[in-house]
């Protein structure tokens, strides 16, 4: 390779085009991280050259990785940029913003010279293409034309206005680029013009001879180091040792570079290929962060973690991500050409995305809700397993059935969920082998033992329905846990209620009671430290500790469609029935009308009412086996 440190506007100053590969990134630098950083650097020399500083020191902004490519005699000269695309195009942002506002300050010699950095003029063979000095991968292409192009700040503003959707807080973003390029012209703005607060550096000279002077520090005094690969050099080693400035590349950016440079040497036609298969991947929907254990990663690399950990039927830590699948490309070879390993990619891709925003119809919609519900997201990997294996509607409803009273049930016994990525995997290896079914589902998870694995059996689930505190589990696992229960009020077990809006988790003995709701024998009950305090064996404290316990259980709990206030919620029974049945059309609530006295021994009832019904909706494995072998011989 070829390492030189030179201006950074004589990279633009050569007539030739700068290609960001299709492979890379979008464009994703942003104002706190990058772009105001950046506008540090250049107003510092611009504040140098206004003052007439001979001795300043250049500034370097970091190195460049350019590849030589081959055009034809008739093209401009083409150069493929390895790595420092993002430098590259926001400086190319920064000058069309630079050269309108000269434009529109009547400086029009000086916006012509800035023309000649970020256009290419003469004879051109693709005047579409070649009149960039650096082209943006494909996802970008539009946005960067029309910031080049416009020709001035109003005329961008007006291909890309304000957009308002219904109800919002504040507007919808414009495209990254032409934020920068309003982030820039505001900056420029405020330099050379001043604001309210404060007057321009230099405002004793024209304005023309200040911009005169920055645009003559830009040539002078920024720089880069430009590395020019030679025949031989690995790109993609390069690539991988380089960092560019303060954005990290994420794992599938590091794979997707990866995929295309082979595609590149295998003489592949990239564009196509990134069309076809990859540009899906480039939506914002990637980018968005979510959470997955103590983790906050964007949902581009917990689809590759999840896919590879699906196919290799290995736990992969995302930060070995990059390592993994390389060793599994290159070790296993498990497709026979890059584009079996782009349609598989994008295949898995789509069905990840009907996880992650699962609709009613999707055979996948039910387990995927009930996972983000219950926050397990290791069992992603066999359900990308799942979703590539063509199961029948029915089969589907059997497998969710079972994963779901399995999950649900150690959930409410509360046992630990830290042994789930290995179950999952191997899960996903056993099935994979010998053919998905819920038959095999329920034989492999009816073989797990331990506090850590086993499906509780209906004597282990009893016990923690009618006194575990239920209400503990969280919103989101109560609420479906009480939703499906309430479907079974009105149209047996099979079918989940989809609710319109959120319900609200309702304690029907109130969790503060102790004013309006007297003890068994007549009494108040204690406030929690009378209760600590009090003697051993003191009944009143006892009937306190018991009450709140249940307080807390299943057959306490219920579901509003609207939620009771502060001051209904806690009034005694015979006020608050009415309220919650006008609060409340669900066939749940319906039979608590009839009740006349709610205590504990009418919180048991209902528990135990309800206990029948979950066992109906999440029985046990041998419940589930027979099930299933009626449905076979029904067939």
């Amino acid at each position: 390779m070829d390492a030189n440190a030179v201006s950074l506007l004589a990279i633009f100053e050569r007539k030739m085009r700068l290609e960001i590969p299709l492979f890379q990134r979008q464009y994703v630098w942003s104002r706190e991280q990058q772009w105001e950083p950046l506008w540090e650097d250049i107003s510092r020399k611009f504040v140098e050259g206004i003052e007439g500083r001979q001795d300043a020191p250049v500034h370097f902004l970091g190195a460049m990785v350019l590849d030589q490519k081959q055009t034809p005699v008739t093209h401009v000269e083409k150069r493929q940029v390895i790595d420092g695309q993002q430098r590259l195009t926001t400086f190319q942002i920064f000058l069309a913003a630079f050269r309108d506002f000269c434009r529109e300050n009547d400086c029009i010699d000086l916006a012509k010279e800035c023309e000649g950095f970020t256009e290419n003029k003469g004879m051109l063979a693709d005047p579409s293409v070649d009149r960039f000095k650096v082209w943006p991968t494909l996802v970008d292409r539009t946005q960067f034309a029309d910031v080049l192009m416009s020709g001035s700040k109003a005329e961008l503003e007006r291909r890309h206005p304000v957009v308002w959707r219904k109800y919002a807080r504040k507007p919808e973003p414009r495209p990254r680029m032409v934020q920068a390029y309003l982030f820039f012209y505001e900056q420029l703005s405020d330099f050379f013009l001043g604001t309210a607060e404060e007057p321009p550096i230099g405002a004793d000279f024209p304005l023309s001879a200040r911009l005169l002077e920055c645009f003559q520090a830009l040539k002078n005094s920024l720089r880069v180091v430009t590395i020019d690969l030679q025949e031989g050099d690995d790109a993609q080693v390069i690539f991988e040792t380089l960092n560019a400035r303060g954005e990290p590349l994420l794992p599938a950016d590091l794979l997707r570079n990866y995929i295309f440079l082979r595609a590149s040497r295998a003489g592949h036609d990239q564009e196509t290929l990134y069309g076809t298969y990859w540009k899906q991947f480039d939506d914002e929907f990637w980018r968005v962060e979510v959470k997955q254990g103590r983790l906050i990663r964007p949902r581009s690399d917990l689809f590759m973690q999840h896919f590879l950990a699906s196919q290799i039927e290995e736990d992969i830590p995302v930060k070995h991500l990059f390592v993994e699948y390389r060793n599994w490309i290159e070790r296993r070879r498990p497709f026979n050409n890059i584009e079996e390993e782009l349609q598989t990619l994008a295949r898995h891709g789509e069905n990840f995305r009907r996880i992650l925003e699962p609709k009613v119809g999707d055979p996948v919609c039910r387990l995927a809700m009930f996972l983000e519900a219950f926050d397990i997201r290791t069992a992603y990997p066999l359900l990308l397993l799942l979703l590539d294996s063509s199961l029948l509607m029915t089969e589907w409803d059997q497998i969710t059935d079972v994963l779901e009273s399995y999950l649900l049930r150690r959930a409410i016994c509360g046992n630990n969920t830290k042994n789930y990525n290995r179950i999952f995997l191997q899960l996903t290896k056993n099935l994979r082998r010998n053919g998905v079914s819920a038959a095999s589902l329920i034989q492999q998870l009816a073989q797990q033992t331990g506090d850590s694995a086993a499906w509780p059996n209906d004597a282990v689930f009893r016990e923690a329905w009618m006194g575990n505190p239920a209400y503990d589990m969280g919103n989101a696992k109560l609420v479906h846990i009480l939703g499906r229960l309430n479907s079974s009020y009105s149209n047996g077990w099979q079918e989940p209620l989809v609710f319109q809006q959120q319900p609200s988790i309702e304690h029907i003995m109130p969790q503060k009671w102790i004013e309006n709701w007297p003890l068994a024998d007549g009494t108040k009950g204690m406030e929690f430290l009378e209760a600590h305090n009090a003697p051993d064996g003191d009944p009143r404290a006892a009937s306190t500790e018991y009450r709140d316990r249940m307080v807390q259980t299943f057959g306490n709990l219920t579901l509003l469609m609207q939620g009771l206030n502060s001051s209904q919620s806690n009034l005694g029974w015979d006020e608050k029935r009415p309220a919650m049945m006008a609060h409340s059309l669900l066939p749940m609530n319906q039979d608590l009308n009839s009740v006349h006295h709610w205590d504990e021994d009418a919180i048991r009832a209902r528990g135990a009412d309800l206990f029948s019904r979950a066992t109906a909706i999440w029985p046990d494995p041998l419940t589930y086996s027979s099930r299933i072998r009626d449905a076979q011989v029904a067939e």
